[in-house]
């Protein structure tokens, strides 16, 4: 097993660097470069000396030097915790996902814990009544939640509270608490806020984990194991549970590793868009359209990292909790 994981972590290596690589380049296809905005921005405001501070710009962020030079200069400074400077915020980038990295990890967490902790117990009782009035039920509304993308629902939340309710509830801070040092107040204020896009954002998630997890046990308890194990006399709820869900559950554990972790990196990025949301995955997609390359690279490459590490883990939760699939 430790040979395995050694393997796994070398090929996560590779990988990480030709991400880095290729990322580096898709984002330097597009014709120009952000100074390219940005000078065009300063000459529609009339600013004469707009070409010569450019160059100062250009020579500050090594835009003056060739591709291959410049990405050598950011991965090796990467590896050192320099991750470059952003060009729309003129602040290291290290400094700006840490602003909102634990904005980021709280709501990706609070929305998982919400997630699994519903799909699990309703896709179980979804599959041991088959056919009945509740399966029915869970099946419709799971459906509705597979269609209904969080962001359009964020929209119809966020226009239900300020057309109906008169109440703002974008971001996950009121105004008064927004610039606030941390107190219990603020943090009172934090969950009063938090509830509403972790209930959005596990709508999706929940209705396809339930799919899943009921799928995957109506298979397993149709096996030939389960059915010995009744023989035994054992009860039917210590079948299911003990037995049946054990395995059942393999995918939600794959799933878990692949996307939850990811997750906890960029969040709900539309959503975060639409509530107005202090987590990382606004400024990915700010740094992609303005061609922030330091930025987009940067996030890029820990999201990878992340599905790399969460594949990790989720096969070696698998080899610990399924003796089937454990390597010798």
């Amino acid at each position: 097993m430790l040979t395995y994981i050694g393997r796994r972590l070398v090929y996560s290596f590779i990988m990480l660097v030709l991400v880095s690589f290729v990322s580096f380049i898709i984002i330097e296809l597009p014709p120009g470069d952000y100074l390219t905005q940005k000078l065009q921005e300063l000459q529609a405001r009339g600013d004469r000396s707009a070409e010569m501070r450019i160059e100062e710009y250009r020579a500050r962020y090594g835009l003056d030097k060739p591709l291959m030079e410049r990405y050598w200069i950011w991965i090796s400074n990467f590896i050192k915790g320099d991750f470059g400077e952003s060009f729309e915020y003129e602040r290291p980038v290290a400094e700006l996902l840490g602003q909102r990295l634990g904005m980021t990890v709280i709501l990706a967490l609070s929305t998982l814990l919400v997630t699994w902790v519903i799909a699990i117990p309703v896709g179980v009782y979804s599959a041991t009544h088959q056919y009945s009035t509740g399966d029915q039920i869970i099946t419709t509304l799971s459906f509705i939640g597979l269609g209904m993308p969080s962001f359009l629902l964020a929209l119809l939340v966020l226009f239900f509270a300020v057309m109906v309710l008169d109440q703002d509830i974008g971001g996950l801070f009121s105004r008064e608490f927004a610039d606030a040092p941390w107190s219990w107040a603020k943090v009172w204020n934090l969950l009063k806020h938090l509830w509403i896009p972790t209930l959005i954002g596990a709508v999706t998630g929940t209705a396809g984990l339930v799919r899943i997890m009921r799928g995957n046990l109506l298979e397993t308890l149709g096996q030939p194991f389960v059915e010995a194990a009744r023989a035994r006399g054992l009860k039917n709820r210590t079948v299911t549970w003990k037995h049946a869900v054990r395995v059942a559950i393999n995918p939600l554990i794959v799933i878990l590793g692949t996307e939850a972790f990811p997750s906890i990196i960029v969040g709900n990025t539309l959503m975060a868009v639409v509530l107005n949301l202090p987590t990382i995955g606004p400024l990915y997609i700010n740094a992609l359209v303005g061609q922030d390359m330091y930025m987009a690279g940067t996030i890029l490459v820990f999201i990878v990292g992340m599905i790399m590490l969460g594949s990790l883990l989720a096969d070696i939760a698998l080899a610990a909790l399924d003796p089937r699939i454990r390597l010798e």
